[in-house]
Protein backbone atom coordinates (compact mmCIF):
# COMPACT_ATOMS: atom_id res chain seq x y z
CA UNK A 1 0.00 0.00 0.00
CA UNK A 2 1.52 3.29 -1.10
CA UNK A 3 -0.04 5.40 1.61
CA UNK A 4 1.23 7.81 4.24
CA UNK A 5 -0.01 10.16 6.93
CA UNK A 6 2.15 13.06 8.11
CA UNK A 7 1.47 15.61 10.82
CA UNK A 8 3.29 18.89 11.31
CA UNK A 9 2.73 21.02 14.39
CA UNK A 10 4.43 24.35 15.00
CA UNK A 11 3.56 27.53 16.88
CA UNK A 12 2.03 28.79 13.63
CA UNK A 13 0.14 25.79 12.24
CA UNK A 14 -1.20 22.32 12.93
CA UNK A 15 -1.39 20.25 9.72
CA UNK A 16 -2.28 16.63 9.00
CA UNK A 17 -2.10 15.13 5.50
CA UNK A 18 -2.96 11.60 4.35
CA UNK A 19 -2.33 10.32 0.83
CA UNK A 20 -3.01 7.15 -1.14
CA UNK A 21 -1.05 7.17 -4.38
CA UNK A 22 -3.19 4.37 -5.81
CA UNK A 23 -6.53 5.97 -5.03
CA UNK A 24 -9.37 7.24 -7.17
CA UNK A 25 -8.99 10.97 -6.62
CA UNK A 26 -11.26 11.44 -3.64
CA UNK A 27 -10.45 14.30 -1.31
CA UNK A 28 -11.41 15.83 2.00
CA UNK A 29 -9.80 19.25 2.35
CA UNK A 30 -10.12 21.86 5.09
CA UNK A 31 -7.24 24.31 5.43
CA UNK A 32 -9.19 27.45 6.31
CA UNK A 33 -7.98 28.96 3.01
CA UNK A 34 -10.77 28.56 0.47
CA UNK A 35 -8.69 29.04 -2.67
CA UNK A 36 -6.07 26.54 -1.48
CA UNK A 37 -8.85 24.04 -0.72
CA UNK A 38 -10.05 24.42 -4.32
CA UNK A 39 -6.55 23.88 -5.75
CA UNK A 40 -5.92 20.80 -3.58
CA UNK A 41 -9.29 19.31 -4.48
CA UNK A 42 -8.50 19.51 -8.19
CA UNK A 43 -4.95 18.27 -7.54
CA UNK A 44 -6.43 15.14 -5.95
CA UNK A 45 -9.07 14.63 -8.62
CA UNK A 46 -6.74 14.94 -11.60
CA UNK A 47 -3.81 13.02 -10.06
CA UNK A 48 -6.12 10.22 -8.83
CA UNK A 49 -4.32 10.48 -5.50
CA UNK A 50 -6.69 10.22 -2.54
CA UNK A 51 -5.99 13.20 -0.32
CA UNK A 52 -7.12 14.26 3.13
CA UNK A 53 -5.85 17.58 4.48
CA UNK A 54 -6.70 19.26 7.77
CA UNK A 55 -4.95 22.48 8.75
CA UNK A 56 -5.37 25.08 11.45
CA UNK A 57 -3.13 28.08 11.13
CA UNK A 58 -2.57 31.64 12.25
CA UNK A 59 -4.93 33.07 9.64
CA UNK A 60 -5.46 36.14 11.84
CA UNK A 61 -1.94 37.11 10.69
CA UNK A 62 -2.18 36.03 7.04
CA UNK A 63 -2.38 32.88 4.90
CA UNK A 64 1.36 32.45 4.33
CA UNK A 65 2.21 29.99 7.11
CA UNK A 66 -0.80 27.79 6.44
CA UNK A 67 -0.22 27.60 2.69
CA UNK A 68 3.51 26.91 3.07
CA UNK A 69 3.08 24.30 5.80
CA UNK A 70 0.41 22.44 3.83
CA UNK A 71 2.89 22.31 0.93
CA UNK A 72 5.62 21.01 3.25
CA UNK A 73 3.40 18.34 4.79
CA UNK A 74 1.91 17.15 1.50
CA UNK A 75 5.40 16.92 0.00
CA UNK A 76 6.57 14.82 2.94
CA UNK A 77 3.53 12.55 2.67
CA UNK A 78 4.06 11.95 -1.05
CA UNK A 79 7.74 11.16 -0.48
CA UNK A 80 6.94 8.74 2.33
CA UNK A 81 4.19 7.02 0.32
CA UNK A 82 6.62 6.47 -2.58
CA UNK A 83 8.79 4.31 -0.34
CA UNK A 84 11.76 2.85 -2.22
CA UNK A 85 10.32 4.14 -5.53
CA UNK A 86 10.71 0.76 -7.21
CA UNK A 87 8.87 0.48 -10.49
CA UNK A 88 7.69 4.08 -10.79
CA UNK A 89 7.78 5.88 -14.13
CA UNK A 90 9.73 8.68 -12.44
CA UNK A 91 9.44 11.27 -15.25
CA UNK A 92 6.44 13.05 -16.74
CA UNK A 93 5.56 16.29 -18.47
CA UNK A 94 2.39 17.98 -19.70
CA UNK A 95 1.11 21.13 -21.33
CA UNK A 96 -1.98 22.02 -19.30
CA UNK A 97 -4.56 24.37 -20.79
CA UNK A 98 -7.09 26.18 -18.63
CA UNK A 99 -9.19 28.34 -20.91
CA UNK A 100 -6.82 31.07 -22.21
CA UNK A 101 -3.92 30.01 -19.95
CA UNK A 102 -1.33 27.36 -20.84
CA UNK A 103 1.26 26.00 -18.42
CA UNK A 104 4.02 23.49 -19.02
CA UNK A 105 4.86 21.24 -16.05
CA UNK A 106 7.64 18.63 -15.93
CA UNK A 107 8.68 16.41 -13.03
CA UNK A 108 11.50 14.06 -12.12
CA UNK A 109 10.96 12.09 -8.93
CA UNK A 110 14.68 12.18 -8.39
CA UNK A 111 15.14 12.60 -4.66
CA UNK A 112 16.92 15.85 -5.56
CA UNK A 113 14.63 18.80 -4.81
CA UNK A 114 14.68 21.63 -7.33
CA UNK A 115 11.95 24.08 -8.32
CA UNK A 116 12.01 26.20 -11.45
CA UNK A 117 8.89 28.38 -11.35
CA UNK A 118 8.35 30.76 -14.24
CA UNK A 119 4.81 31.90 -13.71
CA UNK A 120 3.65 35.47 -13.25
CA UNK A 121 0.35 36.91 -12.11
CA UNK A 122 -1.32 40.12 -13.19
CA UNK A 123 -2.71 40.97 -9.74
CA UNK A 124 -1.58 40.54 -6.15
CA UNK A 125 -4.72 38.66 -5.10
CA UNK A 126 -7.26 36.13 -6.30
CA UNK A 127 -10.16 37.03 -4.03
CA UNK A 128 -8.48 37.13 -0.61
CA UNK A 129 -5.64 34.79 -1.66
CA UNK A 130 -2.18 36.31 -2.24
CA UNK A 131 -0.99 35.17 -5.67
CA UNK A 132 2.64 35.11 -4.46
CA UNK A 133 1.64 32.14 -2.29
CA UNK A 134 1.24 29.92 -5.35
CA UNK A 135 5.00 29.88 -5.77
CA UNK A 136 5.51 29.47 -2.01
CA UNK A 137 3.30 26.38 -2.04
CA UNK A 138 5.12 24.84 -5.02
CA UNK A 139 8.50 25.58 -3.40
CA UNK A 140 7.47 23.93 -0.14
CA UNK A 141 6.01 20.94 -1.95
CA UNK A 142 8.99 20.31 -4.26
CA UNK A 143 11.61 20.65 -1.51
CA UNK A 144 9.82 18.22 0.77
CA UNK A 145 8.66 15.73 -1.86
CA UNK A 146 12.25 15.53 -3.11
CA UNK A 147 11.30 16.19 -6.72
CA UNK A 148 12.74 18.22 -9.55
CA UNK A 149 9.80 20.31 -10.72
CA UNK A 150 9.58 22.79 -13.58
CA UNK A 151 6.48 24.99 -13.89
CA UNK A 152 6.26 27.58 -16.65
CA UNK A 153 3.15 29.44 -17.73
CA UNK A 154 3.53 30.14 -21.42
CA UNK A 155 0.65 32.60 -21.52
CA UNK A 156 -2.56 33.55 -19.75
CA UNK A 157 -4.64 36.52 -18.68
CA UNK A 158 -6.80 35.34 -15.78
CA UNK A 159 -4.92 34.73 -12.53
CA UNK A 160 -7.36 32.06 -11.36
CA UNK A 161 -6.92 30.17 -14.63
CA UNK A 162 -3.12 30.52 -14.46
CA UNK A 163 -3.02 29.10 -10.94
CA UNK A 164 -5.40 26.31 -11.85
CA UNK A 165 -3.29 25.34 -14.86
CA UNK A 166 -0.25 25.05 -12.56
CA UNK A 167 -2.01 22.80 -10.04
CA UNK A 168 -3.75 20.69 -12.69
CA UNK A 169 -0.43 20.33 -14.50
CA UNK A 170 1.20 19.11 -11.30
CA UNK A 171 -1.68 16.68 -10.82
CA UNK A 172 -1.24 15.14 -14.25
CA UNK A 173 2.54 14.77 -14.01
CA UNK A 174 2.23 13.23 -10.56
CA UNK A 175 -0.37 10.80 -11.87
CA UNK A 176 1.99 9.64 -14.61
CA UNK A 177 5.28 9.75 -12.69
CA UNK A 178 4.16 7.81 -9.60
CA UNK A 179 2.43 5.13 -11.67
CA UNK A 180 4.06 1.70 -11.69
CA UNK A 181 5.57 0.58 -15.00
CA UNK A 182 4.73 -3.14 -15.25
CA UNK A 183 7.87 -3.69 -17.38
CA UNK A 184 10.09 -2.31 -14.60
CA UNK A 185 8.29 -3.61 -11.52
CA UNK A 186 10.73 -4.04 -8.67
CA UNK A 187 13.42 -1.88 -10.30
CA UNK A 188 14.55 1.52 -9.09
CA UNK A 189 14.41 3.73 -12.21
CA UNK A 190 18.01 4.93 -12.00
CA UNK A 191 21.30 3.76 -13.42
CA UNK A 192 22.73 4.42 -9.95
CA UNK A 193 20.36 1.88 -8.43
CA UNK A 194 19.02 4.46 -6.02
CA UNK A 195 17.15 7.75 -6.13
CA UNK A 196 18.11 10.71 -4.01
CA UNK A 197 21.40 12.44 -3.52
Amino acid sequence: MRTATVTRTTKETDVEVSVDLDGTGTSSIDTGVGFLDHMLDLLSRHSRIDLAVRAKGDLHIDQHHTVEDVGITLGQAIRRALGDMKGINRYADVHMPMDEALTRVAIDISGRPVLVFRTGFRHSKIGTFDTELVREWFQAFAMNAGVTLHVETLYGDNDHHISESCFKGLARVLRAAVAIDPRAKGEVPSTKGTLGG
